[in-house]
């Protein structure tokens, strides 16, 4: 296919759907979660266009195991607030990665994406798991080895 260097690429045809597989063992929260945005953004594909959606889906193995630097295990919170009067819940890292140690992954990446509704769009096809299982082996996805 001849691209035109001085015409819009806009991608006509509609690609498969790629599955991969990102394991979160011992990764740093920060950089695992800016480099999942990147990705899932379409950034690295060469057919980049910023206002549509890819066709890239993406597995979290691993997520009880996410570390972080310093001591923000310990200092870092995350606050929710139900709206009604005294609603306000704050939870730390350590304990939230015991309850819920997806939600600080999703809480992470989700910062790191536009705030539209591309990027509401784009978090659909996030898939976390806590541990080493899950259930899309039929969509043969790829391993990813992040830096």
């Amino acid at each position: 296919m001849i691209v035109d260097r001085n015409k819009t690429y806009l991608k006509t045809d509609r690609e498969p759907r790629k599955w991969y597989i990102i394991d979160a063992k011992n990764q740093n929260l920060g950089r695992l979660s800016s480099q999942i945005a990147y990705f899932l953004i379409g950034k690295k594909n060469i057919t980049y266009t910023p206002h549509m959606k890819n066709e890239i889906n993406i597995i979290i193995l691993n997520s009880k195991l996410i570390q972080i630097t310093g001591n923000k295990k310990y200092q870092k919170t995350y606050k929710r607030h139900s709206g009604r009067p005294g609603g306000l819940k704050v939870e730390l890292f350590d304990k939230l990665q015991q309850k819920m140690p997806n939600k600080i992954i999703e809480h992470s990446i989700k910062g790191m994406l536009p705030k539209n509704t591309l990027s509401r769009q784009l978090f659909t096809q996030i898939k976390i798991y806590p541990n080493h299982i899950h259930p899309h082996s039929s969509q043969k996805p790829l391993l990813i080895k992040l830096n």
